[in-house]
C-alpha cells in the first residue's frame, strides 16, 4: 500500500496549559515570530500531501479560537490528560491511519508528516511509525528521581550507572498509527493511559510494532522560555 493508498487523519495535541512558559494563554496560542505557536504546526500539516482531514484537541473555552486558525478543521475539547485529548479526537476521525502532531513542535516539516505515514503504508507489520531523533549526548541513569524542572538538588541526584546511547532514541511528532492499534492500545488499562507520556507508548505496551523514522533534533518541543526563544530563532533563520 503507498501513502496515497492509506487514508490519515491528522490530530493536532493542542490542549496543554503551557504552565512553564508562564504565560496567561494555553502554549498552543502563545505568540512566537509573529503567529500562535499551533500555527506553525498547522501550516504543515495543511500542506501534507499524506493527510485527508485534521481534527484539533483544543484548550477548554479556547476552541472558537482554534477553528478560526485551522479552517476546515474539526475542532474538540481536550482532556486533562493527552490521552484524554487524542481519544476526544478519536471519535471524529474515520481514517486508515492517525497522523498525530504536538501543537507545541513549530518547526515540524510537510516533509516529515509524509515520510512517517509513508512508511507506516509500505510497512504491512509494523502498527506505528514516530518521528525521533538519535541521543548524541551521554546519557546517565540516576539512583533518585530527577527533580523538577527549575528545583536546584543540591545532595543528588547520583550517578548509577552510564547507559549505552547506541540504541537510544528522543521521541518526537509526528506519530503515524494504524486506526485500529491505536484505538486499541487507548482502550487498555486506564492508569497506564493516564500516565502515557506518548501514543507510541501505548502502542508499544499493548504488543504492537512501531518503527522509527530518523528526525532532525532541531524539531524541538517548545516547553519553557528559553525554548520559545531557541524555536524563534530557527524560524526566522529558516
Amino acid at each position: 500500500m503507498t501513502a496515497a493508498q492509506l487514508s490519515a487523519a491528522a490530530v493536532i495535541a493542542a490542549a496543554g496549559a503551557g504552565e512553564r512558559l508562564g504565560a496567561q494563554l494555553p502554549k498552543a496560542l502563545v505568540e512566537l515570530a509573529g503567529k500562535p505557536l499551533v500555527a506553525w504546526c498547522l501550516e504543515a500539516v495543511a500542506a501534507a500531501d499524506t493527510v485527508s482531514a485534521v481534527v484539533i484537541a483544543a484548550p477548554p473555552d479556547h476552541e472558537e479560537r482554534l477553528g478560526e486558525l485551522a479552517s476546515g478543521a474539526h475542532v474538540v475539547t481536550g482532556g486533562e490528560t493527552r490521552a484524554e485529548s487524542v481519544a476526544s479526537a478519536l471519535e471524529a476521525v474515520d481514517a486508515d491511519a492517525i497522523v498525530i502532531c504536538d501543537a507545541a513542535r513549530p518547526l515540524v516539516t510537510t516533509e516529515l508528516i509524509d515520510e512517517v505515514v509513508g512508511k507506516l503504508a509500505s510497512r504491512a507489520d509494523a502498527d506505528g511509525v514516530i518521528a525521533a531523533a538519535a541521543i548524541t549526548d551521554t546519557v546517565k541513569r540516576a539512583r533518585e528521581p530527577r527533580p523538577e524542572q527549575g528545583e536546584i538538588e543540591r545532595d543528588g541526584p547520583t550517578i548509577a550507572k552510564t547507559e549505552s546511547r547506541d540504541h537510544l532514541w528522543a521521541a518526537q511528532t509526528p506519530q503515524a498509527f494504524r486506526s485500529g492499534a491505536l484505538r486499541d492500545a487507548l482502550d487498555a488499562d486506564p492508569q497506564r493511559v493516564k500516565s502515557a507520556t506518548d501514543e507510541a507508548m501505548l502502542v508499544e505496551k499493548a504488543g504492537g510494532k512501531v518503527l522509527i523514522a530518523p528526525a532532525p533534533a532541531r524539531n524541538l518541543k517548545v516547553t519553557t522560555v528559553d525554548d520559545l526563544r531557541i524555536a524563534a530563532a530557527l524560524l526566522t533563520s529558516r
